[in-house]
């Protein structure tokens, strides 16, 4: 229909001619999922938060040490899990949409308002952006703890997990909880329930990462607990000790005499 106002959202044209490929055997490029084991807990002056390292792609790891826990604002983080293109521009997009908020008002961001532009984004597209989130953080409220379903739905609580090791995670956290947890024991019992995950879990592996979140600061521990080293490390650049290669030929040129340096004006650089 001429003049007919564009919809916003996902077009599903294509569907027709994709069955037809896939009807004749062709297969559609990939997409990178990222398993994951992320988990979140509140403690007695902040927020921890956890993840694995491992992105796979199928059967395949695509990645044994990506980050899974994403900035927000200074005060929030976020832990993603689903498809890794997904979790990484939804949590870059509101971030720079509370960036924005922020220069307007002159005020701390906080994570309710997170929380609802993230699900407000995820319902809009009924589940079609992969991207399950944990998202912590400490306002002036003080510290907050949510989940973010892919269709949009959220949870409050003092611990929750999500992702592929989800449950492994949660058996740990179900048998360790306690109320006014310590800085120190809320770490460990977040990197416990992580390491479940991946001991556990296919989709899940590598290293532990922690975003421990106070009224504060915060402090990100990237590789807190390295699982998973590598068994060799290529020292770059490679340094050969002299007379190990052979010389076949050498020149030798005298700089001054092949270039020429010839001082010129200086330039105006007023407008």
């Amino acid at each position: 229909m001429a003049g007919a106002s564009q919809q916003g959202g996902f077009a599903f044209d294509l569907c027709k001619r994709n069955e037809f490929f896939e009807a004749k055997g062709v297969k559609h490029p990939g997409f990178t999922k990222t398993g994951t084991t992320i988990a979140g807990i509140i403690f007695k002056d902040g927020v921890v938060l956890g993840a694995d390292t491992r992105s796979t792609a199928g059967t395949t790891v695509a990645d044994k040490n990506c980050e899974k826990i994403h900035y927000i604002a200074p005060n929030i983080y976020c832990c993603g899990a689903g498809t890794a293109a997904d979790t990484e521009n939804v949590t870059g997009m509101v971030a720079s949409q509370l960036e924005l908020h922020r220069y307007a008002t002159g005020a701390q961001s906080r994570v309710v308002t997170a929380m609802t532009l993230l699900k407000g984004h995820l319902f809009k597209y009924q589940g079609h952006v992969s991207a399950a989130l944990v998202l912590g953080g400490v306002d002036f409220r003080g510290p907050h703890l949510f989940t973010v379903y892919p269709h949009g739905s959220t949870d409050s609580l003092p611990y929750c997990t999500m992702g592929s090791g989800s449950l492994n995670a949660m058996a740990v956290f179900e048998s360790g909880y306690k109320d006014d947890l310590t800085r120190e024991e809320a770490m460990d019992l977040v990197a416990r329930a992580i390491r479940s995950g991946i001991m556990n879990d296919l989709g899940s592996g590598s290293n532990v990462d922690l975003c421990i979140i106070t009224k504060d600061g915060v402090e990100y521990l990237r590789n807190h607990e390295y699982l998973q080293a590598k068994t060799y490390e290529r020292q770059f650049p490679q340094k050969f000790a002299s007379g190990s290669v052979p010389v076949v030929r050498e020149r030798i040129y005298d700089i001054k005499k092949v270039v020429t340096v010839v001082e010129g004006e200086p330039m105006d650089m007023e407008a």
